[in-house]
């Protein structure tokens, strides 16, 4: 983003909790004014928004809406707009995660997977372009390294994220050269909360990283920092962050 006399404001989609959350306050330690999406978690962002003000007045607000739902993407933006009176970045972080066998997916969670995955995104970066052109701003868009190399049982939540990668490519060449638009691919970063995953499986894919770990939050987030605010150069790139799993998958 270039230099302003203001803080960039920077809008994070999923915000509310764990990596969103860790993007928020890395983002806001860096000095921007943060505004947090959420989609039912309520509570747990304005609660970060209130923790995150209170270290600097002003500096972080809320917004919420179903990104998937058509209208609601251009609802946030003017939202953030008529709040600020500018958009200088937005990460596209939210997403939904759980498992489509061939056999299973059904309208529903193809309107929830495609739908928080890619369309959401592709709206509000659509909505928020000129904005983002005016400061000159960035789109940071968190992928998945599954992306690429699909995982067994999630088709569909693949081929949305593998759009979201398309996306990303096709948005820096579109938005070029007043926007930069990147990506990050997280590997084994935080389990989801809902056993998805047994432990075998997750030993089986920590056994298949290269660094012989899990990830934290904090690593996708200071990699989101650096494309946003150290990066200057860099536009239509992903970014794995994954100990190296994706280097041999």
């Amino acid at each position: 983003m270039s230099e302003h006399s203001l803080p960039p404001v920077i809008l994070i989609t999923g915000a509310a909790r764990r990596v969103g959350a860790e993007i928020a306050r890395v983002l806001h330690r860096a000095g921007a004014t943060v505004v947090l999406h959420y989609r039912r978690s309520a509570a747990e962002a304005e609660a970060l928004a209130g923790t995150l003000d209170a270290l600097r007045p002003g500096s972080a607000t809320t917004v919420g809406g179903d990104l998937k739902d058509d209208g609601v993407p251009e609802a946030i933006v003017a939202a953030v707009l008529e709040r600020h009176g500018r958009l200088g970045a937005v990460v596209n972080n939210a997403s939904s995660f759980f498992a489509t066998p061939v056999g299973s997916i059904d309208a529903a969670a193809w309107s929830d997977l495609v739908g928080s995955n890619l369309k959401g995104p592709l709206f509000l970066s659509q909505a928020a372009a000129p904005s983002l052109r005016e400061c000159r701003g960035a789109i940071v868009n968190i992928i998945d390294i599954h992306a690429e190399r699909p995982l067994r049982h999630y088709p569909l939540y693949c081929a949305a994220k593998a759009g979201l990668l398309g996306l990303t490519r096709a948005l820096a060449l579109e938005l070029a050269p007043e926007v930069r638009v990147n990506g990050v691919s997280p590997g084994a970063i935080e389990w989801p909360a809902d056993g998805q995953f047994a432990p075998h499986e997750r030993d089986e894919i920590v056994a298949h990283t290269l660094l012989g770990r899990v990830g934290s939050p904090a690593d996708i987030a200071r990699t989101v920092r650096f494309l946003l605010f150290d990066a200057p150069y860099v536009t239509g790139q992903i970014i794995a962050v994954d100990g190296g799993r994706s280097a041999h998958l």
